[in-house]
């Protein structure tokens, strides 16, 4: 059980194409999206965190801490700033909400590395493509977020990571491990990933 490292999922509000469902509570053969994730959170760590614009929604996890954005319409940056401001460990393993293909031997890997080295983010990076919402970040960049969120009008989760001590955990552009980061984003996703994966 990790306890210097704690988990946070940006869970979100309902998505409208999706019908207006919020995207973690999806159903993948018989289970959420968001169940299917904490169920492999607490493996490895002891304080998860759901970060999300419609607590009511996520009543049914009484172990996890809910938190609600503190800026709010500005994107990933207000989800990955409420849940650094909410946490009590060191650092903040930041879970998009809607990635139903999670895998453990990446996700200790990735800590491994960050607690391995000194710097204040470590990101993963398939290609050109960078992962925020899989990434590691230490509580001490709160301070440098809330600067940038109050002088910024670009939220662009990359641009932050340049004033910021980032590594990019470069990993094999294979198929297999772009699918850890897939996510959902239409109806159609569904069945698709039920009939590749689960199958």
């Amino acid at each position: 059980m990790i306890k210097r490292i704690s988990a946070a999922i940006l869970a979100g509000g309902p998505a409208s194409r999706m019908n207006g469902v919020v995207k973690p509570n999806l159903v993948i053969c018989g289970e959420t999206i968001i169940s299917r994730t904490i169920s492999l959170l607490r493996e490895l760590f002891s304080e998860i965190i759901i970060v999300t614009n419609t607590p009511g929604e996520f009543n049914g996890y009484p172990d996890c801490k809910l938190v609600c954005d503190q800026y709010t319409g500005i994107g990933p940056l207000g989800g990955i700033h409420a849940a650094l401001y909410a946490a009590t460990c060191d650092a903040v393993f930041i879970f998009a909400g809607d990635m139903p293909l999670l895998n453990r031997k990446l996700i200790e890997q990735q800590i491994e590395l960050f607690e391995a080295g000194s710097c204040d983010i470590i990101v993963p990076k398939v290609g050109k493509s960078i992962e925020p919402l899989h990434s590691i970040y230490r509580r001490s960049v709160l301070i440098q977020l809330e600067e940038y969120l109050s002088g910024e009008n670009n939220y662009a989760v990359h641009d932050f990571f340049r004033i910021t001590e980032t590594r990019y955990m470069e990993l094999d552009e294979t198929e297999g491990v772009r699918n850890i980061f897939s996510n959902i984003n239409l109806p159609s996703d569904i069945p698709e990933i039920e009939r590749n994966f689960f199958s």
